[in-house]
């Protein structure tokens, strides 16, 4: 298979800011071990800015852009050293790429993009991608990284996209507030009522990113690839959704 893999900031740092060390060793070996079974394995990860950040021993996530785009800079280079040097320890070289919006509404610039990423893929490069947050504006910026990974998805014809985030899945209701609310374990059609189940800007879920995520979705299975959401707190889960077992929550292609 042709897996994208988008780790969020939540998987791969502590409330500090600070890199989750052992998770993060985990989440390559894992990987590593996909890709040495034969499995074409492309990482979206978040967690430049928090990194950045955390190195930066700012008090909290910065609020103004230019402090944001400085932790970015700084916050990037630490996750691809470690990312370099994870991966090199298991025989794997490693590729970054940073994107913006334009590089995906420009046709020149996508193709291109698609182009470089197919020959990446080719020489058994594992590609690993992030939003350029230290250019991007609100005028050319993808926004999010649930979204980036699936338009990444799209682009190279990927069978299938796994977004690792701090929740099991979509549920009927928000957990945090609902007892009763139940994991759906596959959703076939993006209906109107599994839409709202995203919530709204002001919501709990709709802030935590679920909103993002369906439309992630919406992205992915009308472009042939099914699209899983699950917790990325136990990385080992990637052998057995490799392995097709029902993990999470599964939105299934509507064409293939």
């Amino acid at each position: 298979m042709r897996i994208v893999i988008k780790i969020g900031t939540s998987t791969l740092a502590h409330s500090t800011g600070r890199l989750n060390i052992r998770r993060v060793e985990e989440l390559v070996k894992v990987m590593s071990d996909l890709k040495n079974c034969g499995h074409e394995v492309i990482l979206v990860s978040s967690g430049a800015i928090g990194m950045g950040a955390g190195k930066l021993s700012l008090k909290g996530k910065p609020s103004d852009i230019p402090t944001k785009q400085a932790a970015a800079a700084v916050g990037q280079c630490e996750l691809m050293y470690t990312y370099d040097k994870l991966f090199s320890e298991y025989n794997h070289t490693v590729a970054q790429i940073l994107l913006t919006g334009s590089d995906f509404r420009h046709e020149d610039r996508h193709q291109n993009f698609s182009n470089t990423m197919m020959r990446l893929l080719e020489l058994d490069v594992l590609p690993i991608i992030n939003e350029n947050d230290t250019v991007a504006t609100d005028e050319i910026s993808v926004g999010d990284n649930d979204t980036l990974s699936a338009l990444v998805a799209e682009s190279i014809n990927a069978d299938l996209l796994v977004l690792m985030s701090d929740i099991d899945g979509l549920y009927t209701a928000d957990p945090h507030k609902d007892s009763t609310a139940s994991l759906i374990p596959e959703i076939r059609e993006l209906s109107a009522d599994i839409m709202a189940l995203g919530g709204d800007a002001g919501s709990t879920l709709g802030t935590g990113g679920m909103r993002t995520k369906l439309h992630a979705a919406e992205i992915c299975t009308a472009n042939g690839t099914d699209m899983i959401i699950t917790n990325g707190q136990n990385p080992r889960i990637l052998y057995d959704i490799a392995e097709g077992k029902s993990i999470g929550t599964r939105f299934i292609a509507r064409v293939k």
